[in-house]
């Protein structure tokens, strides 16, 4: 377990939250992904509009998981491919009466940030990736204009890093950082 180093006490669940490259073969129950996805249902949203799509395929499923795969970047496609379950994440740009959400990509990130804090709670990883082609992603999904692809997710159990060839297996052995709080959050002043 790679455990973040803060300065601040944070929740464990915050702390183990990690992004693996390297993931076991074992499958995610559905009951499991379910329940992943219902801690997404439940996130803070501007008018409960709930803008968050979720497309995803158990690798068992190899015609569509191949098909999330070939949506990856080159240099995601390695390691992603061994992953459970992929996911493509999806903001709903419009209200239902046409008008432009402006908070869909932040209401689809909380919808994110709780499914893979409930994710790390039942031992699962995930690794976000923008490394993907958006494009191609609308064309094999044929997915409407108003539903805009923002990130995808491998998901699933971690493996051992030795699986990883380079550059992976250095990413995957180097240790966690951040910016600090103090680069990151300022008290505000108001001009006298």
């Amino acid at each position: 377990m790679k455990t973040a180093p803060t300065t601040y006490p944070v929740h464990e669940l915050i702390k183990n939250r990690w992004s693996p490259r390297s993931f076991s073969p074992q499958p995610i129950a559905p009951e499991t992904l379910g329940q992943v996805f219902e801690a997404a249902a439940w996130a803070a949203s501007a008018m409960n509009e709930q803008p968050w799509r979720y497309i995803y395929a158990h690798r068992a499923d190899t015609e569509a998981f191949q098909k999330m795969v070939d949506c990856l970047m080159p240099g995601n496609q390695p390691w992603a491919k061994n992953a459970a379950v992929l996911i493509l994440s999806l903001a709903k740009t419009q209200y239902d009466n046409g008008t432009p959400n402006g908070a869909a990509l932040h209401d689809l990130g909380l919808a994110n940030g709780n499914l893979i804090l409930e994710a790390t709670a039942l031992g699962l990883h995930g690794h976000f990736m923008g490394g993907f082609d958006r494009e191609k992603a609308k064309e094999v999904f044929q997915l409407p204009d108003n539903l805009q692809p923002a990130v995808m997710i491998a998901l699933g159990y971690r493996g051992e890093a030795e699986l990883l060839e380079e550059p992976f297996l250095s990413r995957e052995k180097a240790p966690r950082q951040r910016k600090s709080v103090a680069e990151i959050a300022f008290q505000a002043h108001l001009p006298q």
